[in-house]
């Protein structure tokens, strides 16, 4: 494991960056894309975490969108993508299909991946599919997909948001810890009431905000607003979320741990940051991750688990650029 010394972000207010939005039609989804950057600069493709949660452009903050050219993707439900919250068709099988429908749309022989979270674990499984399209990889906070991680995130976790995870259980009508994503995921399936759906899915925002709380104390969670929409945006989020995690995200360890092998061995670069303080994939993912690919180039960094950590974001912005930043 190394460390490195963090690069100050730029400083480049993303409303005044030009971005060329589209949408390609699929499997009855509408996939959306927003690309900025050189036209004529290195390919980079964005790829969101959750499941469910869909691009931010705050992401472009990473990029020196004067020699790159950045892809950010909403996945199948997510985001601008629609039918908005439909899990028919949604799979990681199909998610990685829709990028190369991407990539040939856009006209690119290869690209850069770069994921955090569920995002990481996508990249992961994009890259070992088709390697001979990626030019690197970047990753920050991997989850590996495994029941365990699941579990860990689910069950486990709930000694450090005691009164929020009690709030979600009693949401999700669940007795038994074990059961809770099940629960869950029957709770916010489109069959249920709304007014179910919707407390499950308060409820489980509330639990996710106090458990990355719970690693930094000067972090407050902001309230949730209890408007239609943002109701709504969250019920599409975590329906879209349970879906794949009930499905170990057509993944599960050992396979996405292959897909990474499989990559490396075909001579993708692959460099990883995760933070040491991470509640939701803990730093030993990125060790499990260094066992199964040697070349791996893994930083760690006293921080948690979200990109917006400046710690996470600036590591995380300094290997992009040695990655995929040509030298003039």
């Amino acid at each position: 494991m190394t460390t490195i010394k963090a690069a100050p972000l730029r400083p480049t207010k993303n409303e005044a960056v030009p971005i060329t939005r589209l949408r390609l039609r699929r499997d009855g989804y509408r996939i959306a894309c927003s690309v900025a950057g050189a036209r004529d600069g290195e390919p980079v493709v964005v790829l969101h975490g959750g499941p469910g949660s869909g691009s931010q452009p705050s992401a472009l903050r990473l990029f020196d969108l004067n020699r790159q050219r950045v892809v950010l993707i909403d996945q199948r439900g997510t985001g601008a993508s629609g039918p908005r919250g439909s899990v028919r068709h949604n799979r990681t099988d199909r998610l990685i299909a829709d990028m190369e429908v991407v990539r040939r749309h856009l006209g690119y022989q290869r690209w850069g991946v770069v994921g955090g979270s569920w995002g990481a674990s996508l990249a992961l499984a994009y890259a070992g599919t088709h390697p001979e399209r990626v030019t690197g990889v970047v990753l920050r906070g991997t989850f590996l997909t495994s029941p365990a991680q699941v579990r860990g995130f689910l069950v486990r976790s709930r000694k450090r948001a005691p009164a929020p995870w009690q709030a979600l259980a009693r949401a999700a009508r669940c007795k038994n810890p074990l059961q809770l994503l099940r629960c869950c995921a029957k709770a916010l399936d489109a069959r249920s009431p709304f007014a179910r759906r919707r407390d499950v899915a308060l409820a489980w925002r509330q639990y996710e905000d106090a458990l990355l709380g719970s690693i930094a104390a000067r972090r407050v969670a902001s309230p949730v607003s209890r408007s239609r929409p943002t109701e709504q945006r969250l019920i599409r989020k975590y329906h879209v979320q349970a879906h794949y995690l009930t499905h170990t995200c057509w993944l599960g360890e050992p396979r996405l741990l292959r897909h990474a092998r499989r990559a490396a061995l075909s001579g993708v670069p692959i460099a990883a940051v995760h933070g040491t303080l991470d509640p939701v994939c803990p730093i030993a993912t990125l060790d499990r991750l260094a066992r199964a690919v040697p070349s791996l180039r893994a930083v760690r960094v006293h921080a948690g688990h979200l990109g917006s950590d400046p710690m996470l974001a600036d590591t995380l912005a300094r290997m992009i650029e040695a990655m995929f930043v040509r030298p003039s």
